[in-house]
């Protein structure tokens, strides 16, 4: 993983006001405004799963898209409105809400947004940002970038701390979900938690906590309840060679690794398997690539998934 320097210069933007998340039309359950702090279950998606956890350590590399008017004013997956003009994202696992910082590797352009809907729902998509995310990251006519999303872990802590504050316990049951069990996949094992074996909602299981006050560390104002991000983008350093893999994994045996290897065979791609580090063990990725754009990219990951790799993803690296 490149190492990151810090911010070189800060823009304020001024007048800068795909696939589709999860937001849907407001139907009368009563959420407030704000919305409710929500991990949810583990859930399927065209034949993929997704197990939704409070990761404050979250950083990773990816394709972003972004979503706009087909959705302005509609609920979030935890029952915010959708504003496409504010700085709002959509991740299929982390915690609503949490902050998220997201740089745009092909530019530098960074902005801090708050993730309150699920989804995107394409394969190949790390994250959905609102319209106004996509224009400050340089991307909105593009439709896509590549990406690095790092969780803002202290801040995040702070928002589900709040909404735990007073919280009975079977209402925390309840926004937690019952100890997963394992979900139907295939016989090679991806690093991490298994979950149910029933498709559970996106869209379930939140609780109102107490307010969170606006935190120090990121500029912004609170809306209705809400903290929403300031139109702030920070520019970084980043590479301009950052080559794009289809993952299919990271894995601790090399039994994994031929088993993974074996039904990639079937595709005709070259394959790379490399050591990395995670949580204090030498793990081995799989993956495909380099590949030279990010619509080839998604026909490899389709293949690949179809193959039963379920697991696999793009990054960027």
């Amino acid at each position: 993983m490149r190492r990151w320097r810090g911010v070189s210069r800060v823009i304020m933007l001024v007048g800068v006001t795909t696939l589709a998340a999860c937001a849907q039309k407001p139907t009368g359950s009563g959420l407030p405004t704000s919305g409710v702090y929500k991990v949810g279950k583990p859930y399927q998606i065209n034949g993929v799963w997704y197990y939704p956890k409070e990761d404050f350590n979250y950083d990773e590399t990816g394709i972003a898209s972004w979503y706009g008017p087909g959705f302005h004013e509609k609920a979030t997956a935890n029952g915010e409105l959708y504003d496409q003009n504010e700085l709002t994202a959509a991740h299929k696992t982390l915690p609503m809400p949490s902050l998220v910082r997201v740089t745009n590797l092909d530019n530098g352009r960074s902005v801090v947004v708050r993730v309150n809907d699920r989804g995107p729902y394409a394969n190949g998509r790390i994250i959905d940002m609102s319209r106004r995310g996509a224009q400050l990251l340089g991307f909105e006519t593009g439709g896509t970038a590549k990406v690095r999303v790092q969780i803002l872990g202290e801040e995040s802590r702070a928002i589900a701390a709040a909404a735990r504050q007073g919280t009975p316990a079977p209402m925390l049951a309840e926004l937690d979900g019952p100890p997963p069990k394992a979900a139907p996949r295939g016989r090679i094992e991806v690093t991490g938690a298994a979950g149910p074996t029933t498709t559970a909602s996106p869209a379930r299981d939140g609780v109102v906590g107490a307010p969170v006050p606006p935190p120090a560390t990121v500029a912004g104002a609170m809306s209705g309840g809400r903290f929403v991000p300031a139109p702030v983008v920070a520019q970084l350093p980043v590479s301009s060679h950052d080559s794009i893999y289809v993952q299919v994994g990271a894995f601790g045996s090399e039994e994994n690794v031929t088993r993974a290897r074996a039904r990639l065979s079937t595709i005709g791609q070259p394959v790379r398997v490399s050591p990395t580090r995670s949580g204090g063990q030498t793990l081995q990725r799989v993956r495909v690539g380099p590949l030279d754009s990010v619509d080839r990219a998604d026909a490899v990951l389709n293949q690949i998934i179809q193959a039963g790799l379920t697991e696999a993803k793009i990054v960027v690296d």
